[in-house]
């Protein structure tokens, strides 16, 4: 076991104020591989002082250079893809190869693409007799979530350095150490010390204190939305910016005539990637009633081929909290296909890959967010039912609709309350904007979206 000393604030690391520290355990096995400080009031103030030092002259460095900043962060991020992946394994639990191709690969796609638009972004245009200026927003406090740890972090600081703002990141307490390694990469890569800071704490500690210290202009949380709404309450008080990336509960519709063994097989491999815990998940699969019964019995032996191919849940708490939805299912009258809420090892925080049948709407597990390797299948009678269904939650995070016809799968799309869908199994694109409708948030992340959230206008009248 390690312990690691210090917040990075203002380009070094810095003792902690207080003397508590948070246990990282490994919840594949569920020792404790290291220690980190659990920062108080006082380390949020000192980081958030260091962003505010350093914003003027960080707002006013040339796009170029906040450019070549960004080019070398992402170099160095690639240097250490393989550190990476083997620090999300240890803290999280995924399967090295998961954390090779998605936690470690993608942040440094998202870094390399807001190197490119720092570079080619127009902060300043022309409007009539008008000059619109395109300025950082300021100081900008991020919480970032634990299951997709590093990705959530450069989803956040990436855009917004690009945009000219300093920043404040509180990562979550279950996966500080990419976080920390993250703030190394920061330092190698030459970025000026106070315009990225880490404080690692607790949220109801650390975390309240960065959304309502006054020298933070935005905050940016990805999570839950139940602390979604506390964050926007805090906000509000003091008419700061938000962006928030809630919840979902997304839907998977297959419409008849679609290849419907691919549709289940993807839509299955969708819900089970990270052992379930993805916001955007398709959570929900909706079949026409003609072919429910071959898709419920598609979906269960997909399901099984995932028994030994997922990691474990973050820890015993969210373990627990996912058993208890199945158990809810199970009581509320939805039929078991595949798992259970037996755990399946004795070791670890591992949940069996579970499938529902004969799941309706209005079901807990129909309509809350598990976050774990649950799959509710839903029958529907026609695309109009079907958008029903699809729409019948409080989220809008993501979705998918497989059609024969391309055109008859974006038509449906188009009616689906969701901010983004994928049709026929489309891939994911680093430059789309992200972001939920209703209760999944408010605000985008990624590509040219995402650098706006940053940014606030000012015009010129000539």
């Amino acid at each position: 076991m390690k312990a690691y000393d210090g917040m990075y604030i203002d380009g070094a690391w810095r003792p902690a104020a207080g003397q508590d520290v948070i246990e990282v355990v490994n919840p594949a096995d569920g020792q404790v591989i290291a220690t980190v400080p659990a920062g108080t009031v006082e380390d949020v103030d000192a980081a958030v002082r260091a962003a505010r030092a350093a914003l003027p002259a960080w707002a006013a460095t040339a796009p170029a250079e906040r450019a070549a900043r960004l080019a070398a962060l992402r170099d160095v991020l690639a240097a250490r893809r393989d550190e990476i992946a083997q620090t999300v394994t240890a803290e999280l639990g995924a399967p090295l190869k998961l954390s090779q191709n998605v936690h470690a690969a993608v942040p440094i796609a998202v870094a390399g693409s807001y190197a490119e638009l720092a570079a080619t972004y127009p902060f300043e245009e022309r409007t009539g007799n008008s000059t619109v200026l395109h300025e950082p927003v300021g100081v900008v406090g991020a919480i970032t979530p634990w299951n997709y740890p590093l990705h959530q972090i450069v989803a956040k600081a990436a855009p917004a350095l690009a945009a000219g703002c300093t920043i404040v990141v509180k990562p979550a307490e279950d996966t500080p150490l990419v976080a920390r390694l993250f703030a190394e990469a920061v330092h190698e890569a030459g970025v000026p010390a106070g315009v990225f800071n880490l404080v690692t704490g607790l949220g109801p500690v650390a975390g309240q204190a960065l959304a309502e210290h006054p020298g933070v202009d935005l905050v940016s949380f990805t999570g839950s939305t139940a602390v979604g709404r506390r964050i926007g309450a805090v906000a509000a008080a003091a008419v700061k910016k938000v962006a928030l990336e809630l919840g979902g509960k997304s839907a998977n519709v297959i419409l008849p005539g679609a290849d419907l063994a691919r549709a289940v097989n993807v839509g299955v491999a969708n819900v089970m990637s990270n052992s379930g815990q993805t916001c955007s998940a398709w959570t929900r699969m909706l079949v026409h009633r003609d072919q429910y019964d071959e898709a419920v019995e598609l979906a269960a032996a997909a399901a099984a081929k995932y028994g030994d191919r997922i990691g474990p849940l973050v820890n015993a708490k969210q373990q627990e909290r996912v058993r208890g939805y199945i158990e809810k299912g199970v009581a509320e009258g939805a039929r078991l296909v595949a798992g259970g809420p037996d755990a399946p090892r004795e070791q670890g925080c591992f949940v069996s890959p579970t499938v529902f049948a004969d799941v309706t709407p209005d079901m807990t597990i129909a309509q809350e967010e598990i976050f774990g390797p649950v799959l509710s299948v839903l029958r529907y009678e026609d695309e109009e039912d079907a958008l029903r269904i699809a729409n019948g939650t409080v989220y809008g995070l993501a979705g998918a609709v497989w059609a024969a016809d391309e055109a008859q799968a974006a038509a449906f799309a188009r009616r689906m309350e969701t901010g983004q869908v994928d049709i026929n199994g489309g891939r994911f694109n680093p430059l789309a904007p992200f972001g939920g409708y209703k209760q999944s948030g408010v605000g985008r992340e990624l590509g040219v979206h995402g650098l706006t959230e940053y940014l606030q206008t000012k015009s010129l009248q000539f």
